[in-house]
């Protein structure tokens, strides 16, 4: 057993089933994401649409691929047909934008709304009050009858500071894991809360502990 399949099978009995392990395979070969698919993983993230169409012509079509970076609005149609999950979405236009291509693709895309956590501010992502204001516009009946009537917003996404410091990283997963438990009822059609993505190689095991 390789020290790479020791280290994935140790990640693994850590989540213990209560989340889901993406695998950040960004400028990696195809050849290394199928030593991970072979040890049975599906969900793999992406941070560039080239990068990501290329490896999804080329891998098996039972892969989740999840996009995890900026997603710009005039690239959307390029992952629309395939993506299973964008997390990073952080504007009303994005979302209509997903929503248009998703429908020419016959598709529901699922998306999580990006918040912005973290203490610097080349992060991106919604403030408290952008984040209401956002799900107050996809609750609205005229969006669930169709403006966005191919997309679910079923949960939040965000990006810690990058700091040693483990008490901000816990205490900025706690409020947004906060926001998500304040939107979780009642689900309507567009909004279906679910997944709160949180957490990276180096502070999973704070995202676990915190919800």
């Amino acid at each position: 057993m390789s020290i790479h399949t020791r280290k994935y099978n140790e990640i693994l009995t850590q989540l213990d089933g209560k989340a889901t392990l993406v695998a950040v395979s960004k400028t990696k070969p195809v050849d290394d994401i199928k030593v991970l698919y072979d040890l049975g993983q599906r969900d793999f993230g992406e941070n560039y649409v080239q990068e990501l169409t290329d490896k999804y012509k080329a891998l098996p079509k039972d892969i989740r691929w999840h996009f995890i970076g900026h997603l710009q609005s005039n690239k959307v149609r390029y992952i629309a047909p395939f993506v299973h999950l964008v997390h990073g979405v952080d504007s009303y236009s994005l979302l209509k934008e997903i929503n248009k291509q998703a429908a020419r693709n016959k598709r529901i895309i699922d998306c999580l709304l990006q918040v912005h956590i973290a203490r610097e501010e080349t992060k991106f992502g919604l403030d408290d009050l952008e984040l209401d204001a956002l799900i107050e516009r996809i609750t609205r009946k005229e969006e669930q009858e169709g403006a966005l009537s191919n997309i679910h917003a079923i949960g939040l996404m965000g990006m810690t500071t990058f700091t040693d410091n483990k008490d901000i990283v816990r205490s900025e997963f706690r409020n947004l894991k906060s926001l998500f438990d304040r939107y979780l009822q009642p689900a309507t059609l567009n909004l279906q809360f679910s997944t709160l993505s949180m957490g990276m190689s180096g502070d999973y095991t704070i995202a676990l502990e915190e919800g």
